[in-house]
């Protein structure tokens, strides 16, 4: 292979793979999405468990996250299993430190995660009403959250797959 045909595969690789980076930016916008709708889900069960069900905090944890699954569902469960195992240690000390060991490969931005951690201050030695009020103050974040996922979607998506190809076509222009 010639000089050419090397700098010509050159510059078409680097358009791919800034491209794909463009479309995995974009599915990571839709992946946090559905991260998020599917924590909105997981946080009514829990509320179910806590509020109508009257099952105590590990039970509780425990129920909601056989149910809902996923990785949200497992956090749930080690939760359940720390509080069952470990006494004495406080509540918001388990659900930070899961929260925590969450893989990074979770969709969940910084903001996200803090936030969901707020969720663990008040739980479990409040008296019943106050922990549905700090469910229901979270699932209102969680709902301004998903909304302004929702509505940016389309634009976000469209804007990291140019950018992407752009940026790939830019590159190859500059190196030339």
């Amino acid at each position: 292979m010639d000089n050419t045909g090397i700098r010509i595969l050159g510059a078409v690789l680097v358009v791919i793979s800034c491209s794909g980076m463009g479309f995995f930016m974009a599915g990571q916008w839709g992946e946090r999405l559905k991260t998020m709708e599917h924590l909105r889900k997981m946080i009514f069960l829990l509320k179910g468990e806590i509020v109508y069900a009257r099952s105590a905090l590990p039970e509780s944890f425990d129920r909601t996250g056989k149910k809902g699954g996923g990785e949200i569902g497992d956090l749930f469960v080690r939760v359940a299993e720390r509080m069952e195992g470990q006494r004495g240690e406080p509540f918001y000390d388990i659900w930070q430190e899961e929260i925590d060991k969450l893989p990074k490969a979770f969709c969940l931005s910084k903001e996200d995660r803090q936030s969901l951690k707020g969720l663990g201050e008040h739980l479990g030695y409040l008296d019943l009403e106050m922990q549905e009020r700090t469910i229901l103050l979270y699932l209102e974040q969680l709902d301004l959250s998903i909304g302004y996922l929702r509505e940016h979607k389309q634009e976000r998506s469209r804007l990291y797959t140019s950018l992407g190809i752009m940026g790939g076509i830019f590159i190859t222009i500059m190196m030339y």
